[in-house]
């Protein structure tokens, strides 16, 4: 698995599949008393549990955590494609409906468990399998799966009254339904991550418009434009706090086999064309997908660092407000929810990968494990990581959304000092 993973990975041949490899963990949940290990050096423990399908999170300014209990959205037509994409869905842990609600966390005595929770907004309010939220000045964003939606909100409050107000409509549905959205540098603007509606554009281009795209909107206009293109399903995304630089993670195709091609995470400038549907990894062409479009090759992108194929890299923040130690001082922490399609499973884990020079991967480090054990000795997943960012105290926190829980992974408070008396 090293060896397709870092800046430069082995490109595997790819092999066609009429139908795709499937292997899917079973989702079981966390047996009493049992939770994922965490590197050597660090401690973890459950910051929240008894959520309904906790996606993603957000910190607030005063040290509050969003978390959004979503899932998919109901999926339109049937037949033998619909029920397998269900049955998939039912045995990895993601059949059950959307919560449609975003809950407060709060640790007011700092012992790294929260004990206050409160229903901050709910589908009364508008939420329709909701997903990233970003604070911007005295407005909470939501990003639905079809539209942007804003919320008046001020850190401390507990509880949204009334109907969100719609920034942008979104590209909805389909099969990549998550949006996640953050805030430009200069609060200006808003960046949104919309995944592609199918594996390779199969249904048309025409069902992709806006879509496996990021998003620049402005709030003040209520207007959008496409900042960068070709990215098949790219979800959390991240500035890097070094450069302001924006960055994400992007889930790849399919059914080229289990070890091709890879995910990754990588840097997005404006107006970056990263391949999809036609290529892949900086010009790798995908014969499937006709006509060919070699005119594009010379323009597409090359991401900066793979994560390993089908590994499904969700999760994304930077090292900036976490307290681990050293070895974890300049990268980026990522949430890899785990294979479905591949033999021997890969991801099911979160991984760091460290920075340096210009605040780019360092040259040939590779992902650094740091919170796994999420699945069992036979294969199946007690846990599956989606999001990440760090608390207030400088833990990380890490959504599980087949556990149900938020983990909270931090560096061993230091000895006290002995007396000399």
């Amino acid at each position: 698995m090293e060896a397709v993973t870092g800046l430069a990975p082995k490109i595997e041949q790819p092999r066609s599949e009429t139908f795709p490899t499937v292997n899917v963990a079973e989702a079981i949940g966390w047996p009493q008393g049992a939770k994922p290990t965490a590197a050597k050096g660090l401690a973890v423990n459950a910051f929240a549990t008894g959520l309904d399908h906790p996606r993603w999170l957000y910190r607030l300014p005063n040290g509050d955590v969003l978390v959004a209990e979503t899932n998919s959205p109901p999926r339109e037509g049937g037949g033998i494609k619909a029920w397998v994409m269900k049955t998939l869905m039912g045995r990895a842990g993601a059949g059950v409906p959307s919560a449609d609600r975003i809950t407060l966390l709060r640790d007011a005595d700092g012992d790294g468990v929260a004990e206050v929770r409160s229903a901050l907004l709910t589908a009364d309010n508008g939420l329709e399998s909701p997903f990233g939220m970003v604070l911007l000045g005295e407005a909470l964003y939501v990003a639905n799966h079809n539209a942007l939606i804003r919320f008046p909100f001020k850190p401390g409050e507990t509880k949204i009254t009334g109907k969100g107000e719609k920034v942008v409509d979104l590209p909805g549905k389909g099969n990549h339904w998550t949006r996640d959205v953050i805030a430009s540098a200069d609060g200006k603007r808003l960046y949104v991550s919309v995944g592609s509606a199918s594996n390779i554009a199969e249904n048309g281009l025409e069902a992709e418009k806006n879509r496996a795209t990021i998003l620049e909107v402005d709030p003040a206009s209520k207007t959008f434009r496409i900042f960068a293109a070709g990215l098949r399903n790219p979800v959390g995304m991240a500035l890097n706090p070094g450069t302001q630089r924006l960055w994400t993670v992007v889930n790849e195709r399919d059914m080229l086999g289990s070890d091709t091609p890879p995910d990754y995470l990588t840097q997005v400038n404006f107006g970056s064309f990263f391949g999809w549907p036609w290529n892949y990894w900086g010009g790798y062409v995908d014969k499937r997908v006709q006509p060919e479009r070699e005119d594009l090759r010379e323009y597409t992108a090359r991401p900066s660092y793979s994560v390993g194929p089908h590994t499904a890299p969700l999760g994304l923040t930077f090292a900036t407000d976490l307290k681990l130690g050293d070895a974890y001082a300049d990268g980026a922490f990522i949430g890899l929810h785990g294979s479905w399609n591949r033999v021997p499973a890969s991801g099911y884990k979160v991984v760091f990968v460290p920075f340096g020079a210009r605040g780019l991967p360092v040259p040939d480090a590779k992902p650094v494990d740091v919170l796994t054990g999420f699945l069992n000795a036979e294969g199946k997943a007690m846990g599956r990581p989606v999001g990440v960012t760090a608390d207030g105290t400088g833990a990380l926190l890490v959504a599980d959304d087949v556990g149900n829980t938020i983990w909270r992974v931090s560096a061993p408070a230091p000895a006290a000092p002995q007396s000399t008396e």
